[in-house]
C-alpha cells in the first residue's frame, strides 16, 4: 500500500519537534553557562548561608538532574561521568539515596569548576544523542524549567553571596536604574469574583503543583494597580513599622527581635540616605521601584499598616488570567526592578520586577497527587509550612513564569526577589462625591489599630461644635491665638503685597481671616479651601457679604492635596494662611509632606502664614481637650454621626465614648473613641468589629516649639522668615518663605 499524504509527513514531523527540542536545551544550557562566566572559580565556591548554594554546585546539580532523570534510563551503553556525583550534586531525592548536606555544599573544592564544566559537557554530549532518538517531551521539559529556576538561584545566591563583602562588589557592572517618575498613588482594581477556575490547563508545560484545574469561589475584591515602591516602604518605616508589635503575626513579631529586623534584606542607611546592595553593586535606593527582599513577615506588616491586605493566590490568578505574560524579566538585561511607567491605566508589573506575595499557604490543590517514582519529589512534599508567591521577578527568565505558576518560599525568607501588592475586600459603590471619605473609612477600621483621618471631623455639624468647642473656658489655642492675631495683625498684613491672593487651608466661619483682612485691605482675593461644600458656602457666603469689595473664590478639595487654585487667582501674589493650629494634626512626616504640597500650590516666593500651638504643662492641654460640659466629646462622636448619615454606617453613638491622653513621648494631644463593648458595625459597605475598650484613634495635635517647626518647614524647602508669639499659654504664628 502507498503511504498516504499524512503517515509520509508524520516522520518529518518527530524530526522537526527532535530539532526544536534539541535547540531549545542548548539554548537554556548555554544561558546558564554565560551569566556564570565572568566569575572567578572562588566566585563559584562560596556558598554564603545554608538557603543558598555555590554557582559551581547549581551548574552541576542542573546537570545531575538531566542524567538521572534522562540519560541513565533512555540512552543505552551511557556510562555516568562520575559515579560519586550522584552523591556531591542530588539535591533532596530521597529515593535516590544519600547526598552532600545542603549547608556544607560550599565545601566540595573538588570537583573543580573546570571539572564540573566537562561532566556539563559530557551530559550535553549524552543529551544530543537521546534528543535525535526522542523529543523526551516532559521530562527535557521538566529539566529545562528545572535549570531556569535555578539560573534565578544563581543570582539570588550570589547577590547574598556579594553582599556579604566589604568591597561589595558588582555581578553585572552597569550605571544605575533610571529612577523613573513617580507613579503616583496606587489606585485599585476591582474584580467582581464569583465561582471562578484557576490552575494550568491547555497545551504548554507546567509544573505538577499548578493543576488540577479546579473550580473556587471569590468574594469581590480589588487589587492595586501595582507593586508597593521603595518610598512607600520608607513610610512605612519613618512611622515606626519595624517597631510596632500590632502590625505583625506574632511569629514575624518574634523574628524581628530576633534577627533585629528595621529594613529589607541589603538595604543600609549612610550619612547621604538609604542605599541597597544589588546586582549591579552598592546603590542609593530608587524611590519608585518595587520595593524588594522582604519576607512575607513583613509584606503581611505593611499591608495591615496600610488598612489593606495580601491577595490570595486565586485571586491573584483570576485577576492575571488574560494578562500577556510580559514584564520585566531576566532577558531585560536590568538586574533589578523598575518604576513603572506613570500615567498607565489597568493592573501593572504583575508579571516581571518582584515575585508577589500572597496571603495563600503552599497546599496541594485538590486532586493533586505526585508523579510516581524520586521525580515525584520536585513539588509535592514541600507542601508545608511555605507561602505562594506569583508573577515572576526581574532575575526569573523570560519565558517561565505564567499566571498559573506557584513559587514558594518559607515565611521569613528575603534574599530572593520578593515584593508586594495590597489588596482589598470589594464593597458597596458609593457616590461619587463621598467615594474618597468611603476608602479613607473603609481603610482606617481595617488596621489592627483603628484610626480615622481628623479632617472629616467638619462637616457643617462638625464646624459648628468646633466654633463652639473655641468659645469654653478650657480651650486656650483660638482665644490666645485671636488675642495675638489682634495685637499682631498689621505686622503680618505688612507681608502681603497689593492685590494679593490669601489662600486659607481649611475654612470654618473663617473668625481670624477677618481679623487679617480688616488690616489687609489690598487683598485682591480670597481662597478658601476646604472639604465640605456645605461649610465652606457657608463662609464664603460670608466673608462676601462682610467684605463685598474683596472676590471670594471657595475651592472645594481636600486642602492637603489640591493641585490648581481657581482661575481667579490668575498670576497674582500668593499668601497662604493656616491658623488655628490645624497643623497639628499631622505627624512630623505628614507635616514635611503638607507643606511641600502647599509650597507646590503656593509657587516660589509666596508667603505663608502658619499657627503652631507650643508645647505645655499637661493639665492645660487635657482640659483644652477633654471639657467638662462634653462639647468636645460631641464633635468626637459626630464624626462616627457623619458616617452614619453619609456611608450607611449604623454605629450606636451610646456604644462610644470620648477619651482625650498627653502622649509626652510624641509631643502629641490624642483623641479617641472608646468601644464600650464588644460590637459589629457596617459602615462605607463593609463590617467592623469591636473588643470591648478598642478604640479609633480620631486625632492628633501635635505640640510644637518653634525652632523645631522651622527644621520641618526647611525640610520642604521652606525658610522661616517671621515669628510672632503670645505669653501663656503660649501660641505662635509664624510666616514662611517659598
Amino acid at each position: 500500500m502507498a503511504p498516504t499524504d499524512e503517515t509520509a509527513a508524520a516522520p518529518a514531523l518527530h524530526r522537526a519537534a527532535q530539532a526544536e527540542a534539541a535547540a531549545r536545551y542548548r539554548r537554556v544550557r548555554q544561558a546558564s553557562l554565560a551569566m556564570t562566566a565572568h566569575l572567578s572559580a572562588e566566585d563559584q565556591l562560596a556558598q554564603s548561608m545554608p538557603d543558598a548554594s555555590p554557582t559551581k554546585w547549581h551548574l552541576a546539580h542542573t546537570t545531575w538532574f538531566f542524567e538521572t532523570f534522562l540519560l541513565i534510563p533512555r540512552l543505552a551503553g551511557y556510562r555516568p561521568f562520575n559515579p560519586s556525583f550522584a552523591y556531591l550534586f542530588n539535591s533532596y531525592y530521597e529515593a535516590l539515596g544519600p547526598r552532600q548536606p545542603r549547608p556544607e555544599r560550599g565545601l566540595l573544592t573538588r570537583p573543580s569548576l573546570d571539572e564540573v564544566k566537562a561532566y556539563r559537557a559530557h551530559v550535553d554530549d549524552g543529551m544530543a544523542r537521546v534528543l535525535r532518538q526522542d523529543a523526551c517531551a516532559d521530562l527535557l521539559d521538566l529539566g529545562l524549567a528545572h535549570e531556569e529556576q535555578h539560573q534565578e538561584l544563581i543570582l539570588m545566591d550570589i547577590l547574598h553571596l556579594f553582599a556579604q563583602s566589604p568591597l561589595k562588589p558588582a555581578y553585572a557592572p552597569a550605571p544605575a536604574l533610571p529612577v523613573g517618575a513617580d507613579p503616583g498613588p496606587a489606585r485599585p482594581v476591582d474584580f467582581a469574583g464569583g465561582l471562578v477556575e484557576i490552575g494550568h490547563s491547555g497545551a504548554g508545560f507546567a509544573f505538577d503543583n499548578e493543576g488540577p484545574r479546579h473550580k473556587v469561589y471569590l468574594q469581590p475584591y480589588r487589587l492595586a494597580d501595582r507593586l508597593v515602591t521603595n518610598s512607600e516602604w520608607l513610610a512605612f518605616m519613618a512611622d515606626g513599622g519595624y517597631a510596632r508589635p500590632e502590625l505583625w503575626l506574632s511569629e514575624g513579631w518574634a523574628k524581628v527581635q530576633a534577627e533585629g529586623w528595621t529594613a529589607p534584606l541589603y538595604w543600609e542607611e549612610a550619612q547621604s540616605g538609604w542605599r541597597a546592595m544589588t546586582l549591579q553593586g552598592l546603590r542609593a535606593i530608587a524611590p519608585h521601584a518595587p520595593v524588594t527582599h522582604i519576607s512575607f513577615y513583613e509584606a503581611d506588616a505593611y499591608a495591615t499598616w496600610a488598612g489593606a491586605r495580601l491577595p490570595t493566590e486565586a485571586e491573584w490568578e483570576h485577576a492575571a488570567r488574560d494578562l500577556p505574560a510580559y514584564g520585566n524579566f531576566l532577558g531585560s538585561g536590568q538586574f533589578g526592578p523598575a518604576a513603572t511607567l506613570a500615567g498607565t491605566s489597568g493592573l501593572r508589573q504583575m508579571f516581571g520586577d518582584a515575585w508577589e506575595w500572597t496571603r495563600s499557604a503552599y497546599a496541594p490543590y485538590p486532586g493533586f497527587h505526585p508523579a510516581d517514582g524520586a521525580v515525584g519529589e520536585y513539588n509535592g512534599k514541600f507542601m508545608i509550612g511555605q507561602i505562594v508567591l506569583r508573577g515572576g521577578s526581574c532575575v526569573t527568565p523570560q519565558g517561565h513564569a505564567r499566571a498559573s505558576y506557584r513559587n514558594f518560599f518559607q515565611p521569613q525568607q528575603r534574599w530572593m526577589f520578593s515584593g508586594l501588592r495590597l489588596a482589598w475586600d470589594a464593597v458597596v459603590r458609593v457616590e461619587e462625591e463621598g467615594s474618597a471619605f468611603a476608602d479613607d473609612v473603609r481603610r482606617g477600621l481595617s488596621k489592627r489599630r483603628k484610626e480615622l483621618p481628623a479632617k472629616y471631623f467638619y462637616d457643617a455639624e462638625g464646624s459648628a461644635l468646633f466654633e463652639a468647642i473655641t468659645d469654653l473656658p478650657e480651650y486656650y489655642p483660638t482665644r490666645t491665638e485671636i488675642a495675638l492675631l489682634r495685637e499682631t495683625a498689621a505686622d503680618m498684613a505688612a507681608h502681603i503685597p497689593d492685590g494679593a491672593a490669601l489662600v486659607e487651608f481649611g475654612s470654618g466661619a473663617s473668625t481670624k481671616t477677618r481679623i487679617l483682612l480688616d488690616a489687609a485691605p489690598q487683598t485682591g482675593v480670597y481662597v478658601p479651601i476646604d472639604i465640605s461644600r456645605s461649610a465652606l458656602d457657608a463662609a464664603a457666603e460670608a466673608i462676601g457679604r462682610a467684605y463685598p469689595g474683596l472676590e471670594v473664590a471657595p475651592l472645594v478639595d481636600d486642602f492637603t492635596t489640591a493641585l490648581d487654585l481657581p482661575g481667579e487667582v490668575g498670576a497674582r501674589p500668593r499668601v497662604g494662611f493656616f491658623p488655628g493650629s490645624t497643623i497639628g494634626n499631622f505627624r512630623p512626616q505628614e507635616v514635611v509632606a503638607f507643606l511641600t504640597a502647599a509650597k507646590h500650590l503656593l509657587g516660589e516666593g509666596a508667603g505663608f502664614l502658619v499657627g503652631i500651638d507650643l508645647v505645655k504643662e499637661a493639665a492645660t492641654l487635657v482640659a483644652a481637650y477633654d471639657d467638662a460640659q462634653g462639647v468636645t466629646a460631641a464633635f468626637n462622636l459626630n464624626l462616627l454621626a457623619r458616617i452614619n448619615r453619609e456611608l450607611e454606617g449604623d454605629f450606636d453613638l451610646s456604644a462610644f465614648a470620648h477619651r482625650a491622653v498627653w502622649n509626652a513621648e510624641e509631643s502629641r494631644m490624642e483623641m479617641h473613641l472608646v468601644s464600650l463593648r464588644d460590637q459589629s458595625v457596617r459602615a462605607a459597605g463593609a463590617r467592623f468589629h469591636f473588643r470591648a475598650g478598642e478604640t479609633i484613634h480620631t486625632e492628633n495635635s501635635y505640640k510644637f516649639t518653634v525652632d523645631g517647626f522651622e527644621r520641618l518647614a526647611e525640610q520642604a524647602g521652606w525658610k522661616l522668615e517671621r515669628r510672632w508669639e503670645s505669653p501663656a499659654p503660649s501660641f505662635a504664628v509664624v510666616l514662611l518663605r517659598a
